[in-house]
């Protein structure tokens, strides 16, 4: 009822304004995969939590357009709300936009916020309003008419990352950023995407939660440097050591009054992470460039410091999930547990280490059913007890001072059945291959997702996601442009080339729905295999150091090649970890990483 009320409302002012359509993503002002509080619009309007979707309100009707990651949950959530489900990707759903133009009536107005749009969409949109003569409005964003406890914009302090952590300081990044513009032919680039700025200027903050970024803007000259942001988040030390590196320091809303003064000469953009408000304020369009931020490809190679750092992130990770796996292996079915419980247990567990910020998304903690959706969030509501049988898939992760972690592992907490066996040991097969491969420079992922997919798929079943995503350095766990998936996917920038340096997740999975849910993941990163008469070959080196659960495998499906791999990676885990632990902790994981024959 709640949600309906609020849809009622949004209507009332879209007749106000003349408005056929309105649209909602979810998004902020920077293209932010997760978003900030105040930006959660979708969220407050629909009832859905889920980090991806876009809602489209008409007179009588409203739609939220989601990838196959939330099918279920969406399904959940939207049950009696009166949005349709809209499933991206699925034939019989129609396209957003197209969807959007049909439901417009002859010289009517589609409206959104201008500033939660990207400009690459909202170009797309006008060229398919002209069939019927239609406008679009941005310069309204109704929710906030009707979200009247709408939590404030974030005001938290921000800090510098140490060149130690990260290894090249700020005047070197913006030497390379102009070595770039030169070979454009490019007079400035306009940066509006957080981890962009964040990378560029060893900005980081709180901002958004679990992705240590502070909102603000970026424009980098040939000469000049200008970062927008709220001057109370920086101190005096950090002020001056910007001056210092030839950067100029302005509000953060003072960014679309400058932009009319910067729009002589060409401009590099990517009008798919711009929102339209700011390309809107450039008067020179014609000088736009529209390509991928440069800055895209230089912070997903990651060099050896951030490489070194990362590593050490890892077994930092990997002794807080150790441990809190010895916990819950011992002491399920003799204390009560819950899935909140266990994953706070988990959180606290990663407090403890040195260096630690923040998870780096909020924990997927899962039990049985539940982790039939891919991206479940326990709630008070759902929040199931954990017994000595059945799976629990946890998907988890840390912001480190030395680097970013995502780690999943899917356990047996007492009996399984046998098809849940055999599905837990085809995921860790698919995990294998895909860790095992060798690769001539000149690949992208998708060259390679046969290999984890080719296990899962001789069983007749696929799994509605990428294989694997890059990940940021003390940055986003989610990051362009390198990934694993058999078909490019046009709203996903995932499928370049894949360089040495480049850090990407390994996760396979199956899920079956109304019964489980099963997922493995690893971190790796390319390095340098050989090179020879057929060219430079690479290979992946996995970063993640925790025990894969043995009691939920079926050895005999596993072949000798597989076995070795999965002893000896087992055999790195207990000779980095056990360092770390007390002697029962070391006791236990030198039987959790026994070697199989």
């Amino acid at each position: 009822m709640i949600i309906k009320e609020r849809l009622k409302q949004l209507r009332k002012l879209m007749k106000q304004h003349h408005m056929d359509v309105y649209i909602v993503p979810t998004s902020d002002f920077h293209e932010t995969e997760y978003v900030g509080e105040y930006f959660k619009a979708r969220q407050f309007l629909s009832g859905f939590s889920g980090s991806n979707g876009t809602l489209v309100v008409t007179a009588q009707k409203a739609g939220l357009w989601t990838d196959g990651r939330y099918f279920i949950q969406a399904k959940e959530q939207l049950a009696g709300s009166g949005i349709d489900l809209m499933k991206m990707g699925e034939p019989d759903t129609p396209d957003l936009l197209d969807y959007a133009v049909t439901e417009c009536e002859e010289n009517g107005i589609v409206g959104f916020d201008g500033r939660v749009m990207n400009a690459k969409t909202v170009l797309e949109l006008k060229q398919k309003l002209e069939s019927k003569q239609g406008k679009i409005a941005v310069k309204y964003d109704l929710v906030d008419f009707i979200w009247e406890e709408r939590p404030a914009l974030p005001m938290a302090k921000a800090f510098l990352l140490d060149e130690k952590y990260c290894g090249q300081g700020v005047k070197e990044k913006l030497a390379s950023i102009r070595e770039r513009l030169v070979k454009e032919n490019a007079d400035a680039i306009l940066l509006n995407t957080l981890d962009d700025i964040a990378w560029t200027f060893n900005l980081r903050g709180f901002d958004v939660k679990n992705f240590p970024v502070v909102l603000a803007y970026a424009y980098i000259s040939l000469h000049k440097a200008y970062l927008y942001v709220e001057e109370k988040k920086l101190t005096t030390e950090m002020k001056d050591h910007f001056t210092a590196c030839g950067v100029t320091v302005r509000p953060y809303e003072q960014v679309y009054e400058d932009l009319p003064e910067y729009s002589e000469g060409r401009m590099l953009m990517d009008l798919g992470k711009i929102n339209y408000a700011l390309y809107n304020a450039v008067t020179n369009q014609a000088g736009i460039i529209d390509q991928p931020n440069c800055t895209q490809m230089m912070k997903a190679v990651k060099n050896e410091t951030e490489i070194e750092q990362t590593i050490a992130a890892h077994v930092k990770d990997g002794v807080a999930f150790t441990k809190f796996m010895y916990w819950l292996k011992t002491n399920v079915g003799k204390m009560e547990m819950t899935e909140l419980s266990v994953q706070q247990y988990l959180e606290n567990k990663r407090r403890e280490q040195d260096g630690f910020i923040e998870p780096s998304f909020d924990t997927i903690c899962a039990y049985k059913e539940h982790a039939a959706m891919m991206h479940y969030s326990a709630t008070i509501a759902s929040n199931a007890s954990l017994q000595a049988e059945g799976l629990l898939l946890v998907d988890s992760g840390g912001q480190y001072l030395q680097g970013t972690t995502d780690i999943t592992r899917t356990m047996a907490l007492g009996t399984i059945s046998e098809q849940q066996r055999h599905h837990f040991t085809a995921v860790l097969k698919s995990v294998i291959h895909l860790s095992k491969a060798v690769f001539l420079k000149g690949c992208r992922g998708m060259n390679l997702d046969i290999l984890a997919r080719g296990p899962i798929w001789e069983m007749g079943i696929d799994y509605r996601c990428g294989t694997g995503h890059g990940v940021g350095h003390v940055l986003g766990v989610h990051e362009g442009p390198n990934g694993f998936r058999w078909k490019i996917v046009p709203e996903r920038n995932d499928s370049c080339i894949l360089e040495e340096g480049m850090i990407t997740t390994n996760e396979p999975g199956i899920y079956i729905e109304g019964s489980h849910g099963i997922r493995i993941e690893n971190e790796m990163v390319v390095r340098f295999k050989e090179q020879n008469e057929y060219g430079t070959f690479l290979r992946f080196g996995t970063l993640t150091v925790a025990p894969i659960d043995l009691d939920a495998i079926d050895a005999d499906m596993l072949n000798q090649s597989e076995k070795a791999w999965l002893n000896a990676y087992h055999r790195y885990v207990f000779e980095t970890l056990s360092p770390y632990l007390y002697q029962d902790e070391i006791d236990w994981l030198k039987h959790y990483t026994r070697a199989i024959s």
